[in-house]
């Protein structure tokens, strides 16, 4: 039986990249459900786990790559990653059904995620995230899941019955026996080792295919990889929008572009002997871009608290210029 590492590079992206979104799902669906089993409220779990679930392609990729010495194309990942999920993702969603804006995402969510997006353009300056940089980012990870608990007794019965609709009913029940906890706990196991196993592949075949086109890694980053990693994250928001549920649609957007920076580079950061290097490119044009989205998301955000068609596809039209200058200018 050949081994798959041995198949066409794209082959081996591909095989990687659909490997991930199943292990993605699996972690998502087992850590969401045996963390209502224990009681956590649901609002905790979507702002938390089911964001940090949808960016585990994003942190085995990462991880994966920094290991390997491979320093551009994790950051360029959560660059790219972060711009995929407002400039794109945000914007098809947008366009599909208006998205109205809960007070407490242009109070709370949206000034962190606009500061951890200036915070990584000030860290990367010096051309390289150290592994204390990165300890500051899971710092600041865990004072925002704090603040995120402490908000959740603000928690409405709407949303309840959203996030029951989304993962069942039943698993809105906590105590449901030892079995079915210890089943879920397996699928969340085994999802880490799926998606750990996608991502080991898809940054294989994506080295390669740069090597073979010639196309710098930071770009191939910031493009396929972004675009596959953040594959969960589209399904999960354009299934919410299309069920209309909208605030689980913004949500696990924003909180997903949080935890990318905070947790996922943090992570990576910390995992990477010699810290992540960033490459020129990224740091003067693609980290900075990634920070004037967030920014613009809060004028958006506070304009009749809706997210209108108009704007959404502005967003969109915005993301297929982005994609035009990567391919055609830096390639």
């Amino acid at each position: 039986m050949p081994n798959l590492l041995d198949l066409h590079p794209v082959v081996v992206f591909l095989a990687g990249l659909v490997i991930i979104v199943v292990g993605g799902e699996m972690l998502l669906r087992g850590a969401s459900r045996l963390a209502v089993m224990l009681g956590i409220r649901p609002i905790v779990i979507g702002l938390t786990i089911v964001s940090i679930g949808t960016s585990t392609p994003e942190l085995a990729v990462g991880i994966t790559a920094a290991i390997e010495g491979k320093g551009p194309l994790a950051v360029g990942n959560i660059a790219g990653a972060n711009i995929v999920n407002i400039l794109l993702i945000l914007g098809l969603s947008a366009v599909i059904r208006p998205l109205p804006i809960r007070s407490l995402t242009v109070r709370i969510d949206v000034p962190v995620m606009i500061t951890s997006a200036l915070t990584l353009v000030v860290m990367a300056w010096d051309g390289v995230l150290s592994r204390v940089e990165g300890l500051v980012l899971l710092l600041a990870a865990i004072a925002y899941t704090a603040t995120v608990v402490q908000l959740s007794r603000l928690e409405s019965a709407a949303m309840r019955r959203e996030f029951a609709e989304e993962y069942g009913a039943s698993a809105l029940k906590p105590g449901r026996g030892a079995a079915r906890g210890a089943w879920h706990a397996l699928l969340l196991l085994a999802g880490m080792g799926v998606t750990v196993l996608g991502a080991q592949l898809l940054v294989s075949g994506a080295a390669e295919i740069a090597r073979d086109w010639g196309v710098p890694e930071a770009v191939i980053g910031l493009t396929i990889v972004a675009i596959g990693t953040t594959a969960p994250e589209l399904v999960t928001t354009l299934m919410a929008t299309l069920k209309n549920d909208r605030d689980v649609a913004i949500g696990n957007l924003i909180g997903s572009s949080i935890y990318n920076i905070l947790v996922i580079l943090g992570l990576t950061c910390v995992a990477a002997p010699g810290g992540v290097d960033v490459s020129d490119d990224i740091l003067r044009f693609d980290l900075p871009l990634a920070a004037a989205v967030a920014l613009v998301c809060l004028p958006v955000f506070r304009s009749d608290r809706l997210v209108s068609r108009r704007e959404g596809a502005a967003f969109v039209a915005a993301y297929l210029a982005y994609l035009a200058w990567l391919l055609f200018a830096r390639s």
